[in-house]
Protein backbone atom coordinates (compact mmCIF):
# COMPACT_ATOMS: atom_id res chain seq x y z
CA UNK A 1 0.00 0.00 0.00
CA UNK A 2 1.22 3.54 -0.96
CA UNK A 3 0.60 6.24 1.24
CA UNK A 4 -1.28 7.83 -1.30
CA UNK A 5 -3.69 5.27 -1.10
CA UNK A 6 -4.36 5.26 2.63
CA UNK A 7 -4.78 8.63 2.03
CA UNK A 8 -7.47 7.86 -0.68
CA UNK A 9 -9.41 5.90 1.64
CA UNK A 10 -9.25 8.40 4.57
CA UNK A 11 -10.58 11.19 2.47
CA UNK A 12 -13.47 8.57 1.22
CA UNK A 13 -14.10 7.51 5.05
CA UNK A 14 -14.14 10.70 6.28
CA UNK A 15 -16.75 11.80 3.24
CA UNK A 16 -19.04 9.08 3.84
CA UNK A 17 -19.26 10.05 7.92
CA UNK A 18 -19.66 13.67 6.46
CA UNK A 19 -22.64 12.45 4.22
CA UNK A 20 -23.48 10.15 6.77
CA UNK A 21 -23.84 13.00 9.46
CA UNK A 22 -25.70 15.39 7.07
CA UNK A 23 -28.31 12.86 6.36
CA UNK A 24 -29.46 12.25 10.11
CA UNK A 25 -28.82 16.05 10.41
CA UNK A 26 -32.04 16.97 7.94
CA UNK A 27 -33.96 14.08 9.33
CA UNK A 28 -33.72 15.56 12.68
CA UNK A 29 -33.89 19.08 11.46
CA UNK A 30 -37.22 18.13 9.23
CA UNK A 31 -38.49 16.35 12.57
CA UNK A 32 -37.79 19.64 14.62
CA UNK A 33 -39.08 21.62 11.91
CA UNK A 34 -42.36 19.92 11.50
CA UNK A 35 -42.97 20.34 15.36
CA UNK A 36 -42.07 24.18 14.99
CA UNK A 37 -44.93 24.42 12.35
CA UNK A 38 -47.40 22.58 14.05
CA UNK A 39 -46.86 25.10 17.14
CA UNK A 40 -47.24 27.90 14.72
CA UNK A 41 -50.25 26.39 13.77
CA UNK A 42 -51.81 26.08 16.61
CA UNK A 43 -52.02 21.97 16.72
CA UNK A 44 -51.81 19.78 19.82
CA UNK A 45 -48.97 17.75 20.94
CA UNK A 46 -50.42 14.28 19.15
CA UNK A 47 -51.43 16.22 16.12
CA UNK A 48 -47.60 17.90 16.12
CA UNK A 49 -45.88 14.05 16.38
CA UNK A 50 -47.89 13.08 13.51
CA UNK A 51 -47.22 15.96 11.43
CA UNK A 52 -43.86 15.71 12.21
CA UNK A 53 -43.06 12.59 10.04
CA UNK A 54 -45.31 14.25 7.37
CA UNK A 55 -42.24 16.81 6.79
CA UNK A 56 -39.84 14.15 7.36
CA UNK A 57 -41.74 12.23 4.56
CA UNK A 58 -41.63 15.28 2.39
CA UNK A 59 -38.20 15.50 2.03
CA UNK A 60 -37.94 12.45 -0.05
CA UNK A 61 -39.60 13.91 -3.02
CA UNK A 62 -36.36 15.04 -4.61
CA UNK A 63 -33.02 16.25 -3.62
CA UNK A 64 -32.70 19.18 -1.67
CA UNK A 65 -34.87 21.19 0.94
CA UNK A 66 -37.59 22.75 -1.48
CA UNK A 67 -39.96 19.91 -1.12
CA UNK A 68 -39.77 20.31 2.86
CA UNK A 69 -40.36 24.41 2.16
CA UNK A 70 -42.92 23.85 -0.06
CA UNK A 71 -44.59 21.77 2.14
CA UNK A 72 -44.15 24.22 5.37
CA UNK A 73 -45.45 26.83 3.01
CA UNK A 74 -48.24 25.45 1.71
CA UNK A 75 -49.87 24.21 4.81
CA UNK A 76 -49.07 27.72 6.54
CA UNK A 77 -50.67 28.92 4.06
CA UNK A 78 -53.57 26.69 4.58
CA UNK A 79 -54.31 27.63 8.11
CA UNK A 80 -53.30 31.37 7.77
CA UNK A 81 -50.21 31.60 9.39
CA UNK A 82 -47.86 34.43 8.26
CA UNK A 83 -44.50 34.35 8.24
CA UNK A 84 -42.69 34.77 5.30
CA UNK A 85 -40.48 32.47 2.76
CA UNK A 86 -37.60 34.16 4.75
CA UNK A 87 -38.71 33.45 8.03
CA UNK A 88 -39.26 30.00 7.63
CA UNK A 89 -35.60 29.58 5.57
CA UNK A 90 -34.10 31.37 8.32
CA UNK A 91 -35.79 28.71 10.81
CA UNK A 92 -34.90 25.50 8.66
CA UNK A 93 -31.14 26.50 8.66
CA UNK A 94 -31.03 27.46 12.28
CA UNK A 95 -32.44 23.98 13.17
CA UNK A 96 -30.47 22.75 10.86
CA UNK A 97 -27.45 23.90 12.96
CA UNK A 98 -29.29 22.88 15.81
CA UNK A 99 -30.05 19.13 14.59
CA UNK A 100 -26.40 19.02 13.82
CA UNK A 101 -24.71 20.54 17.46
CA UNK A 102 -27.27 17.38 18.77
CA UNK A 103 -25.86 14.92 16.84
CA UNK A 104 -22.22 16.03 17.80
CA UNK A 105 -23.36 15.95 21.54
CA UNK A 106 -24.72 12.43 21.53
CA UNK A 107 -21.88 11.20 19.32
CA UNK A 108 -19.35 12.32 21.98
CA UNK A 109 -21.23 11.20 24.62
CA UNK A 110 -20.71 7.65 23.73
Amino acid sequence: MSVFDDRKRSFEKKFALDQEMLFKAQARRNKLLGLWAAEQMGMSEEEAQDYAMTVVKADMEEPGDEDVFRKIRADFDAHGVALTDHQIRRTMEELLVKAMDQIEQEAASR
